[in-house]
């Protein structure tokens, strides 16, 4: 008898008062209205440290003086390129396991390259042109977006918003209300994919309507004096590819554009950010994010910074000049959200997709060791090597990407085995100058590796997607041309990224510990208590989360 009315007056306790039904659960007092992920794309930790007496108040230096900034923040795989980069960051995982092993790569089962949001099943919205036909379903695994979204029974949005489709589709997901990306050329619009709906938003056509994009077309001049710009190199040098040859300041965008491509100026530019900041605020305004009490993502990709990173090299006053200018738009967005979420009610994470390397035809100036990989004279010496050794041809079905794919079809008509082709490979390619590494299939699926380059092959490679043999250059050495700078390797200046929490659920402070791009998404779940990301193999960031404010 006292088990029953035990019973009973434990059901008393859950029935609702007044007769009225329950209010749905929603998220815990202390969670974020909104989250709100921004990836720099090609940021180096060092503009942090290198422009930061010249940044303002309210941009990087709010960030870091409120917030809790990881200094020893590094990616641990390779390669590092934008698609890998954005997928990690937001799944939680590496290519090993998200499957973006690169911006594209050679699909063996359907025998052609294939782009890694490219999806020819939907169509494009908002232009005439296939730039629209994209769509995340090339990445296998679940962003922490997504978790969130299955969390609040889809009450959550997400958006995702980048110049370039990679940076928008890839960080928002697989469950994504939108994501939106800007075309270029002779367009200027930010458009997206039947992925997501049948129809632009009206807000959206609205923006792309205003006249906001092209009132970006105008000069370019330094923000400051130029003769301040300490931290960067000299504006005239023979490093930089500059705009038909000019490689100096002021820039007439204008003037420097065709009617078909003066939009592809504003992507080149430090303007490009300011549009996407633009586009944010926005999409903030009208999709009422963080306005009720179910979390919200925005995930916001700035991509101005690697299209000039990649045109005038990292260390040039164009590079400066463009953080300075983000500086004034990161200042622009948080006082944005100061005002549309609240102060206290956002989380902010900020990080890069990757960093970039120091132009090599600079750096043997001041006889630093560098160079240039010549892809197409190295094809040619792997083919031969191959048809002598073992006299026959085809058995390499493609280079790619420093991936060599074998043609297992001509292997079994010339009975060669792949693990002689292997060997052979690797032995002959490690001779070749500018190769430092070189590993093979049998290595990646037949060890596991806890340190140095080949742990960071492996983290890259995708059983199903990779090649047959992986090899890896020198330090500073590239595939690329003599001016402008680029990035992909496993060494620092790719791999040392900025990652900087602020707001909500985050103290004040910063570490010199070792972190990975892999641990934000878990310490974005940890903040939210959802669950990580399904192929997560990242750790919640326990010195920050752990900290009493």
């Amino acid at each position: 008898m006292k088990n029953y009315t035990l019973l009973f007056v434990v059901f008393l306790c859950f029935l609702p008062l007044n007769g009225q039904t329950p209010k749905q659960t929603s998220i815990d007092n202390e969670k974020p209205k909104l989250v709100v992920g921004i990836v720099v794309d090609q940021m180096r930790y060092d503009y942090i440290t290198r422009f930061w007496n010249k940044y303002g108040q309210e941009g990087f230096r709010r960030l870091i003086k409120d917030g809790y900034s990881f200094k020893n923040n590094h990616f641990n795989y390779i390669p590092t390129y934008t698609a890998p980069g954005h997928a990690s960051v937001f799944t939680g995982t590496t290519p090993q396991n998200h499957g973006i092993i690169g911006n594209g790569w050679y699909n063996k089962f359907e025998k052609k390259e294939v782009y890694n949001a490219g999806d020819d099943s939907v169509e494009s919205l908002g232009t005439s042109s296939d730039a629209g036909k994209m769509s995340p379903h090339r990445m296998i695994a679940t962003t922490v977006a997504d978790e969130n979204r299955l969390f609040t029974q889809m009450r959550g949005k997400t958006i995702g918003i980048g110049m370039k489709d990679r940076g928008a589709i890839l960080p928002a997901g697989h469950t994504a209300n939108a994501a939106y990306w800007f075309q270029g050329r002779d367009e200027g619009k930010w458009i997206t994919s039947t992925f997501y709906m049948e129809n632009l938003p009206n807000w959206v056509n609205e923006f792309n309507n205003s006249g906001k994009a092209a009132s970006y077309i105008q000069p370019w001049n330094t923000l400051g004096d130029i003769e301040t710009y300490s931290e960067s190199g000299p504006d005239l040098s023979g490093f930089e590819e500059g705009f038909h040859g000019q490689t100096t300041f002021p820039y007439d965008l204008e003037a420097l554009s065709t009617e078909k491509n003066k939009f592809e100026r504003v992507k080149i530019s430090p303007f490009g950010n300011t549009l996407t900041t633009d586009f944010a605020i926005a999409a903030m305004k009208a999709e009422d994010l963080g306005k009720d009490d179910f979390t919200d993502f925005l995930t916001i990709s700035y991509s101005s910074t690697d299209y000039i990173g990649h045109n005038f090299g990292v260390n040039s006053k164009e590079i400066q000049d463009t953080y300075l200018r983000l500086d004034l738009d990161l200042a622009r967005l948080l006082t944005a959200l100061d005002e549309q979420v609240g102060a206290g009610n956002y989380t902010v994470f900020l990080t890069s997709d990757h960093g970039g390397v120091d132009v090599p035809s600079y750096l043997k100036t001041v006889k630093i060791p560098s160079g240039y990989f010549d892809n197409n004279e190295f094809e040619d010496k792997l083919k031969n090597f191959v048809e002598e050794e073992f006299k026959t041809a085809n058995l390499i079905e493609k280079v790619h990407s420093y991936q060599i794919f074998f043609d297992y079809t001509a292997l079994q008509k010339a009975h060669v085995k792949a693990s002689d082709l292997e060997s052979a490979l690797a032995h002959f390619i490690l001779q070749y100058p500018q190769v430092n590494n070189v590993y093979t299939r049998s290595q990646m699926q037949g060890a596991t590796f806890s340190e140095g380059t080949a742990q960071l092959v492996q983290n890259g490679f995708n059983q199903k997607r990779s090649g047959d043999v992986i090899m890896v250059l020198k330090p500073s050495v590239i595939s690329y041309s003599i001016t402008g700078s680029t990035h992909g390797s496993g060494f620092n200046y790719d791999t040392h990224a900025p990652l900087i929490f602020f707001g909500n659920g985050v103290p004040q402070g910063s570490t010199f510990e070792r972190s990975e791009i892999i641990d934000i998404a878990p310490t974005i779940s940890a903040i939210l208590g959802i669950s990580n990301p399904n192929a997560a193999t990242g750790k919640p960031l326990y010195i920050m989360l752990d900290k009493k404010k």
